[in-house]
């Protein structure tokens, strides 16, 4: 249904033919100039301690700059304008950035210091030095899930906009799309690494404070009445909840019901385990603090990255933006059932239909830059772990031996991308209607919690976690997700294998209006409640620490 529309729109609208040749010879260019920026910062690449960690030589500003871009990425830049746009979206998912915030001080504070105990290359490694080489495989086996699940999102949102300018008429027009995001991250990270990866995300930080500010200075300056149209309009949109009077840009909100989304409860109380887990055990981003000259610069980097909630505010913004743009220029019938079905398309479709040549694809560019950035991220971060389950690092190997290390690294990363190039062809198949942002979120879920109760567990100072222990949490904490979550019954309802009542039948979901089903939990409070089932039973089943403190 969801391509029918897009089909309708694209016909209809002609959006792609908005897109012309000085468009896609600007996405070239920008393309072709962030690869040259890459090839050139990409310095030697001699060992993996080079390729993996950028021989520990990156400037804090410039990790800084990478994890800001890896977290906002696409789905920032392209969700949140649609999630405000919605016709209940407000700015109360800017309340998580207290807990974001919070995550990311601690992190600076408390975790950096045990990564510079000693040379290694992953908070699993870590992990392997305190409780035992099997909790590193556990800890890995739980990174790649979580990456598969959660990244492939990055690439279907970058692929959303690519589709917008695209004129594919097939079935597999979505598919293409994918498929050349995956190729370029796959040599993006071939060429240099995490040297390429974390400069190239810095060119992608820059491109989105100015794409963002542009769009948002454009959108007011098109509109009657300019900003005090814009403030009265979005702040006098109805907003469902009782939130407060300012619509659009009700900040607060208190709500003590479970199945809410975006409130001060989940802010504090929640997201600081997912970001405890994202910032500081998940590879992903953990891999950047590791190639800093010293813990000091380390802690900068991280703590520094809290800035990076300012795109975030500037991004709500946009979204408001669009939606009192919308109402004094209405979109066409088939717009608007595009709009309604998948509000992720409203950012990329105005993009393309009201900004001048050149300035829509340089911001489109950036968009598919970004989404190749995040990908080629975790490709360095999924190559580095999986190398590791067979290799220990060290120094101390022959020039040779490194060598065969780099060629085994360069093939991971061909294996995985191609894996994760599949996947998100598959999501985008069984996704529906379901918003990117939500949608990331939700998949990270499975992993984060478990991934931070296991590192908890191995810097606990009263008992020595035991890697059964650590499995059953694992365990548990899939399964309780699985319950609460809707995604295997929107999966299995879509392939019609179930029915919503049969769904229903569960207790974690109830059906709705529409249909459908929903969870009586908010998936946010299953990040504290995983990671304490993961670090409860590793502890339970462990034993209490010798006197010299092994």
């Amino acid at each position: 249904m969801q391509r029918s529309h897009l089909l309708i729109f694209t016909d209809n609208m002609e959006i792609h033919e908005y897109f012309t040749y000085w468009d896609w010879l600007t996405v070239g260019g920008y393309l072709a100039l962030t690869t040259w920026v890459g090839h050139k910062m990409k310095g030697q690449q001699a060992s993996i301690r080079d390729f993996f960690l950028g021989g520990r030589s990156l400037p804090w500003q410039a990790v800084s700059g990478s994890i800001i871009a890896t977290e906002i990425s696409g789905v920032t830049f392209i969700g949140v304008p649609g999630m405000v746009f919605a016709a209940n979206g407000n700015f109360t998912y800017l309340q998580w950035a207290l807990g974001s915030i919070i995550a990311r001080i601690l992190i600076g504070q408390f975790f950096v210091r045990y990564f510079y105990e000693r040379e290694i290359y992953s908070p699993y490694d870590f992990m392997e030095n305190r409780i035992g080489p099997g909790v590193k495989r556990l800890a890995t086996i739980i990174f790649s899930i979580g990456s598969i699940l959660g990244q492939s999102v990055r690439v279907l949102v970058a692929a959303l906009a690519l589709k917008v300018v695209t004129s594919f008429g097939t079935d597999y027009d979505f598919a293409i799309c994918i498929v050349i995001i995956g190729l370029f991250a796959i040599g993006w990270t071939l060429m240099g690494g995490m040297r390429t990866v974390i400069w190239t995300d810095v060119m992608q930080f820059a491109l989105f404070i100015v794409g963002g500010t542009v769009a948002l200075i454009w959108i007011i300056s098109s509109l009657d009445g300019g900003w005090t149209e814009y403030v009265n309009v979005a702040a006098s949109a109805e907003v469902e909840g009782g939130l407060s009077t300012h619509g659009k840009f009700s900040l607060l909100d208190f709500c003590s019901d479970p199945a809410a989304k975006f409130t001060f409860w989940v802010a504090i109380l929640a997201a600081p385990f997912l970001n405890l887990s994202a910032f500081g055990v998940d590879q992903l981003n953990a891999q950047r603090m590791f190639c800093c000259r010293s813990e000091s610069d380390a802690k900068k980097a991280i703590m520094w990255s809290s800035v990076g909630q300012l795109i975030t505010l500037l991004m709500l913004m946009v979204g408001a933006g669009l939606y009192v743009y919308y109402l004094q220029n209405p979109p066409s019938e088939a717009a608007e059932l595009l709009f309604e079905k998948d509000h992720d398309f409203v950012f990329p479709a105005w993009i393309v239909t009201t900004l001048p040549v050149g300035l829509r694809g340089l911001i489109l560019a950036g968009v598919f830059a970004a989404a190749i950035s995040s990908l080629d991220s975790i490709l360095a971060a999924l190559s580095q772990t999986t190398l590791s389950l067979f290799h220990k690092t060290g120094e101390e190997e022959s020039e040779e031996h490194h060598r065969n290390l780099l060629r085994a690294s360069r093939m991971l990363v061909v294996g995985w991308g191609i894996l994760l190039t599949i996947f998100a062809i598959f999501l985008d198949r069984m996704r529906g209607d379901i918003n990117v942002v939500t949608l990331a979120f939700g998949m990270v879920s499975y992993t984060a919690g478990p991934l931070l109760g296991m590192f908890l567990a191995a810097i606990n100072p009263w008992r020595h976690a035991s890697l059964r222990g650590l499995t059953t949490g694992f365990i548990l904490s899939f399964v309780t997700v699985l319950y609460f979550k809707t995604d295997l019954y929107t999966v299995l309802m879509n392939f019609d294998l179930i029915t919503a009542e049969s769904a229903a039948s569960f207790h974690g979901v109830h059906m709705t209006e529409g249909g459908g089903v929903e969870a009586w939990l908010f998936y946010a409070w299953l990040w504290p409640i995983t990671t304490m089932i993961t670090f409860s039973c590793g502890l339970v089943f462990g034993k209490p620490h010798e006197k010299n403190g092994k």
